[in-house]
């Protein structure tokens, strides 16, 4: 079942799963502040402009007064210089409202009229007061608050204006905005580094948990060693426990391993001698069939040892002097033959038993010394994985004998198959070597060698 396309893009790692969902929780939680301290500071900043040129207005009605003859009269000082200034955007205005009224005062900041709109637009309240927005002599946006008061006895009223710069008040608020998105910004940046320092800390544990489990892999311990957290400590336990089961499963293993073995021994060497002693053409196929018994039994008794190994821990075996010694005794044995010996420049280490490493070497070489007219080649190489990785080794044996035909090599590697019946021999050298191989998951190639004969390929896992 194939997983949906938003799983399969999604990345596996834990820590950016936990950095992203964290860093998404702090981006959200930052827009929510941010948009809440500017509304909060929006909404304070309009009501303290408002209250301001509500002071105002109630400065210029009290600094306001009316002649006997009608004339507006009164020097307003609202202690504000931008009301001196002129088209500043601050500007206060006193005009006649009622009949008996006449002039105009105006602060010194307003050059020209500025007109407002009429009152069944923009109708009084109770207290006769209205406010309105207005283009301003600059183009800039005024709030005006705007009240008619009578003056004296007669019922003689004035209509009073102050007017305040609200742009400049929009400035005001977009430049703290600026600044308060500059701030959570770098705080948001700083949160989200430390978070992330602090998640790949608090999962550090789980690194070490997997070197410990690689050591073990590769058999460089027995048993996941120190101190965990708590939350994993659990989980150590328990893959401790189940290293100690798979030890024990091989151990059994061997124990009935080996004890078929002996059990089958005596009874095997009873046949061979009765054999013998027996003679002629009954007594040899007796001997005969008794040794090839005691020959499958041991191939299959190595095949459930190595099948027991293969599940459980890993074993480690250096190749490289394993071979070195192989050759040097076989060179010994056949000085006849020129045998040569390739090795790679790093270390490379065969994933599983000494003896299985021997066994498969062992009757790869010595079938080449027996086919080869007087050249063996061997040559151990180290392979890249498909993820650039060394992960696999190869170890390819050539002679320089007569070969294998393609449509024979299949054959060759059958139990108890001969091509050739004058050369001594069993028929079982490759057939063991090729379930060791299967049994390790490798791969075994019969090819036409460059030395004119045979060439072996085995490919085999091995440790970083």
């Amino acid at each position: 079942m194939r997983r949906p396309l938003s799983l399969r893009l999604w990345p596996r790692s834990l820590a950016f799963r936990v950095i992203a969902f964290s860093t998404i929780w702090a981006i959200l939680t930052l827009v929510v502040i941010f948009t809440l301290i500017t509304t909060l500071y929006r909404q304070a900043s309009e009501r303290g402009f408002d209250s301001l040129l509500s002071a105002h207005l109630f400065n210029l009605i009290g600094s306001v007064g009316v002649s006997e003859n009608g004339a507006l009269t009164g020097s307003p000082d609202l202690g504000d210089l931008r009301f001196s200034e002129p088209n500043s955007g601050w500007y206060w205005s006193v005009e006649p409202a009622s009949e008996g009224v006449h002039g105009d005062l105006h602060s010194s900041s307003m050059t020209r009229t500025i007109l407002s709109p009429s009152i069944t637009v923009v109708p009084f309240n109770t207290s006769f007061q209205r406010s309105y927005t207005t283009p301003g002599i600059n183009g800039e946006k005024l709030t005006v608050f705007e009240s008619e008061f009578v003056l004296d006895s007669k019922n003689r009223a004035a209509r009073f204006r102050v007017m305040g710069n609200q742009t400049e008040l929009e400035q005001e608020i977009g430049t703290f905005q600026r600044r308060l998105l500059t701030y959570l910004s770098l705080f948001g940046v700083g949160m989200i580094a430390i978070n992330a320092i602090a998640i790949l800390l608090g999962l550090q544990p789980l690194r070490r948990v997997r070197n410990a489990l690689a050591m073990v892999r590769e058999g460089t311990a027995q048993r996941l060693d120190g101190r965990f957290p708590a939350e994993i400590e659990p989980l150590a336990n328990e893959t401790n426990a189940l290293i100690e089961n798979n030890r024990r499963i091989v151990e059994r293993s061997r124990t009935q391993v080996g004890n078929l073995a002996h059990s089958l021994k005596t009874p095997l060497a009873v046949l061979l001698n009765e054999g013998r002693a027996l003679g002629g053409a009954k007594g040899q196929l007796i001997t005969e069939q008794a040794a090839s018994m005691q020959k499958q039994v041991e191939h299959y008794l190595q095949r459930a040892r190595v099948a027991a190994q293969r599940d459980s821990v890993v074993y480690r075996t250096p190749v490289s002097p394993l071979v070195q010694r192989m050759v040097r005794v076989l060179q010994k044995l056949n000085p006849e033959t020129s045998l040569s010996l390739t090795l790679p420049a790093g270390e490379v280490i065969f994933a599983g038993e000494r003896e299985d490493l021997e066994e498969l070497l062992g009757n790869l070489l010595e079938n080449a010394l027996k086919w080869a007219k007087g050249a063996v080649a061997v040559t151990v190489t180290s392979l890249a994985d498909k993820d650039g990785s060394p992960s696999l080794f190869e170890i390819s044996i050539e002679d320089d004998g007569p070969g294998i035909p393609e449509d024979k090599a299949r054959e060759a590697l059958k139990r108890g198959r001969r091509l050739d019946e004058t050369k001594p021999g069993t028929g079982l050298g490759l057939a063991i070597v090729a379930d060791l191989v299967n049994e390790y998951g490798g791969t075994l190639a019969l090819e036409r060698s460059g030395l004119g004969g045979l060439k072996a390929a085995v490919r085999l896992r091995s440790l970083q």
